[in-house]
């Protein structure tokens, strides 16, 4: 092996590394949540640990991406995952909630980078006839990260201390740093004379924390028409309609409003985005159907979203293998036709439905994604001039991070909503006639609390098959809103220019 062969491979471990740290750390969190509570006290601010980490990662994405086509896309690699990696220690060495709150979105910010330039590093190392086959590596980090994350998570807090779940991050985080630090040049020529959007990064970060909170807050029960969402929601119009304005006069915007008449970039980026609509509300509240519904233990849920993320892996790495001798529109095609499959197969979902079935379902899905996913990718990366490839690889993930975050507010919303009518409506009924008022009061509040096995005993078979069918009926509306998502992007992948 040449020693240039064996510096590209080094990069390309280095930046999957890079990868690995920051898809971890999100996933990881869920697991040591509740003890970091019991330690640190703040349970009314459980929340914006998880809140302040994904805005911070949203708003730095496209901000990060932009930056790399004006300057070296290897220092910008380095302070990310410095940032990241300094942020982990705070993290580990909290003494207040308020404390990792500030450490979670510094590293959220790290995250946005990291994101954002491991892609960007990947496509930059491969001509672009050979990018199919380097990005599903991305996807393949992703799903081990999404198996190891909540079990490594476990394991930390039971064996060690979970302030070692962020110490971790720094011995990994310096091999990263070594790898890119040592063996990364760049092969892209850049401005000579760059000038930053100072004022559309300020704006497009109000744009963005105005819409994304607003959702956060209907996720988390707030009411469509409250004070605190219209205000919200108003703010982003504001900020986006200034944005729009600054960034069509900017000498070097930070989103160039010309490259959506670009249609590659429109429709792969659309396609992306209700793709990811689609799956990120599946994989919210699926959970909550296979153990609410279907009465299901927490072990045979995690073998369906291993499934899930087994199928999104796979069907990445079968598109990414394909790339050069398929039409990256029909793989869209395909993947979109796996989505829908899948999703139209969760409207048939009740509390009869065997765990097979919601496997099935779930690797559709899972495959549908990763199709759609590279293939869009790459569709968005050549709708653009290759000085530009930072702000269409970027644009790419943010896609895919503000549809998370919108799908699973819009979804959150009605499930809650649903949820607390069914339960006011219950008050006064034969049907709780066993059920004494406090636990009652206790599971109207906060449903999760049904899911306790504690809980569960304390209602007769009758009681709890009736909870079971009611938390089914309300999760329904997340099933038809994925599918309807999952057409909208069938309809945007028959869109897509063809090309490979």
């Amino acid at each position: 092996m040449t020693d240039h062969l064996k510096g590209r491979n080094y990069i390309i471990g280095a930046a999957l590394l890079a990868l690995f740290l920051g898809a971890l750390d999100t996933l990881i969190m869920s697991a040591a949540m509740p003890t970091i509570v019991t330690d640190l006290g703040g349970l009314h601010f459980y929340s914006w640990v998880f809140s302040t980490y994904m805005l911070a990662r949203a708003v730095s994405l496209p901000i990060f991406g932009k930056l790399a086509d004006l300057f070296s896309s290897k220092i910008l690699f380095l302070i990310s995952i410095a940032l990241f990696s300094a942020s982990s220690i705070w993290a580990g060495l909290s003494d207040t909630m308020l404390q990792l709150i500030l450490s979670r979105t510094l590293q959220g910010l790290g995250a946005g980078g990291i994101f954002a330039l491991v892609y960007i590093v990947l496509s930059d190392i491969s001509v672009p006839a050979k990018r199919g086959k380097m990005m599903p590596l991305a996807s393949f980090v992703w799903g081990v990260a999404s198996v190891l994350g909540p079990s490594l998570g476990g394991f930390i807090v039971t064996y060690f201390s979970w302030r070692w779940i962020f110490f971790i991050n720094l011995p990994l985080g310096m091999l990263s740093l070594a790898g890119i630090y040592l063996y990364f040049s760049e092969t892209r020529s850049k401005r000579k004379e760059a000038s930053v959007d100072v004022l559309g990064i300020f704006l497009l970060s109000v744009t963005v924390l105005a819409l994304l909170t607003g959702f956060l807050l209907l996720g988390q029960g707030n009411r469509w028409f409250s004070f605190k969402i219209l205000g919200l929601f108003a703010l982003t119009a504001f900020a986006g309609a200034l944005f729009y304005h600054v960034e069509k006069r900017a000498k070097e915007p930070v989103l160039p409003i010309q490259f959506f008449s670009a249609p590659g970039f429109r429709m792969g980026n659309g396609a992306v985005f209700f793709c990811s609509f689609a799956i990120f509300t599946l994989v919210a509240y699926i959970p909550i159907f296979i153990q609410g519904a279907l009465g299901k233990s927490p072990a045979q849920l995690g073998l369906a979203m291993v499934a899930l993320s087994v199928a999104w892996s796979l069907g990445a790495l079968v598109c990414g293998q394909m790339a050069h001798r398929i039409d990256h529109k029909h793989s869209g095609l395909m993947g979109a036709m796996f989505l829908s499959v899948g999703s139209g197969i969760s409207l048939c979902f009740s509390s009869e439905t065997s765990l097979w079935i919601c496997y099935i379902a779930l690797t559709l899905v899972g495959l549908g994604m990763g199709y759609v996913s590279i293939a869009t990718l790459l569709i968005v990366q050549n709708s653009l001039d290759e000085k530009d490839l930072g702000v269409a690889t970027a644009s790419h993930q943010f896609s895919r991070t503000l549809a998370g975050t919108v799908g699973i507010g819009i979804a959150g919303s009605l499930v809650t909503g649903r949820l607390a009518d069914s339960m006011d409506g219950l008050m006064g009924s034969k049907v709780i006639k066993d059920v004494p008022v406090d636990l009652f009061e206790k599971l109207r509040q906060n449903m999760e609390t049904f899911f306790q096995p504690d809980i569960q005993s304390l209602l007769s078979p009758e009681t709890y098959r009736f909870f079971q069918k009611m938390i089914g009926d309300s999760v329904m509306v997340v099933f038809y809103i994925s599918f309807i998502a999952s057409l909208v992007c069938f309809v945007f992948c028959c869109r897509l220019p063809r090309g490979k």
